[in-house]
């Protein structure tokens, strides 16, 4: 150990050399295309015309911008020079594929951007491997659903902004999961607001009560319902989809309390729908999405039939017990009875038995007399 420091202090030629490498090895760590800070370990890559995700990233980077280029899809594993990466922005690009291996890695990932893009569908396996995510950024793209792994993965996300998509429908399935959810986004999508945005109506209230935040939702579809914000749409516009389910029964709670009362001259349905695509006139159901498939029996006609044949089975299996029962009383008076008579027939034999008797002593007394 001496001669090696020895060896360093009388060579300060190589300690040069050894500074120098290092430095290159530095510099080299951060694309020419980026800017990038070593203390923070921040790299920013925005407005450079890159086609693709710049290399040779420093592994212990935390925050990746590249924004505002022309990036067009993300291959597999895009990501694996940086497993530490805790906030990558890729909006404003020109992306439309994405691979379900893509974010492979990340694990620390806790704000991602895909805003702005023309993302049309995001497959499920992509948000598996970013499970500690806290804010999901995918506005401004095309994406007509969500899967069902978003409620899966997402259980620590806060922010969630999904408006300005072609999303016509979102099932609460998607967002019961997400406990920890604060704000959401959901305007400037072509909302159908039909049975199919019920649940979705209901779920937006109780996270309204626990002090969510959420932008309008303004329904595009049918007709009569355009430009009305779903959120304050009346109860009873959902009567025909709601007949025969538990969420009537939660919405007659709002209409028995006056919360969501309609005004005089709107519409009233009727509990039957109709096989066109728009609102009807007064008189006829209003959502006609929400009906079953072909004009089946109507519920109350089926519920009477079931109630008909339960009555009947009920009230045989009441006359099987009353006939045995019946029987069982006939049969145990007729033993009692005879039991009762052959305890008299016996009881008149015991008497004449001892009258008997009696004659029989005083026969042999009057000898004696």
């Amino acid at each position: 150990n001496d001669n090696l420091v020895h060896f360093f202090i009388s060579s300060p030629g190589v300690v040069f050399a050894l500074s120098s490498l290092l430095l290159l090895q530095t510099v080299s760590s951060c694309p020419k295309e980026c800017l990038c800070d070593t203390h923070t370990k921040v790299v920013d890559c925005r407005g450079r015309g890159l086609y693709d995700v710049p290399r040779q990233l420093h592994q212990d980077t935390l925050e990746l911008y590249l924004q505002n280029n022309r990036l067009r899809g993300l291959g597999s594993m895009s990501f694996r020079e940086t497993p530490q990466l805790q906030i990558l922005d890729l909006a404003n690009n020109s992306i439309t594929m994405l691979s379900p291996s893509a974010l492979l890695g990340l694990r620390s990932l806790k704000v991602l951007s895909l805003a702005n893009n023309s993302i049309r569908e995001v497959d499920r396996r992509l948000l598996v491997s970013i499970r500690n995510l806290t804010t999901l950024d995918l506005s401004f793209n095309t994406i007509g659903g969500l899967p069902g792994a978003l409620a899966d993965s997402f259980h620590y996300l806060t922010h969630l902004s999904l408006h300005h998509n072609r999303l016509t429908k979102l099932d609460r399935i998607h967002l019961e999961a997400l406990g920890n959810l604060k704000f959401l986004q959901l305007k400037g999508n072509p909302w159908r607001c039909d049975c199919h945005l019920i649940g979705l109506k209901l779920w937006l209230e109780t996270f309204a009560f626990k002090g969510g935040v959420v932008d309008s939702i303004m329904c595009v579809q049918p007709h009569l319902m355009l430009e009305r914000d779903l959120r304050h749409i009346p109860y009873e516009l959902f009567h025909a989809c709601m007949i025969t389910s538990y969420s009537y029964m939660f919405a007659n709670i709002h209409y028995l309390d006056g919360k969501h009362r309609m005004l005089s001259g709107q519409l009233h349905p009727s509990p039957r729908a109709p096989s066109g695509s728009d609102f009807s006139p007064p008189g006829e159901a209003i959502l006609p999405e929400c009906e079953a498939k072909q004009r089946p029996r109507p519920a109350n006609y089926r519920h009477a039939i079931a109630t008909v044949v339960i009555t009947g089975v009920i009230c045989g299996i009441v006359c099987l017990m009353m006939l045995a029962a019946a029987v069982y009383g006939c049969a145990y008076a007729a033993i009692n009875a005879k039991y009762q008579r052959e305890l008299k027939q016996k009881a008149k034999e015991a008497s004449v038995g001892e009258e008997r008797k009696n004659i029989e002593r005083e026969e042999k007394k009057e000898p004696l007399e």
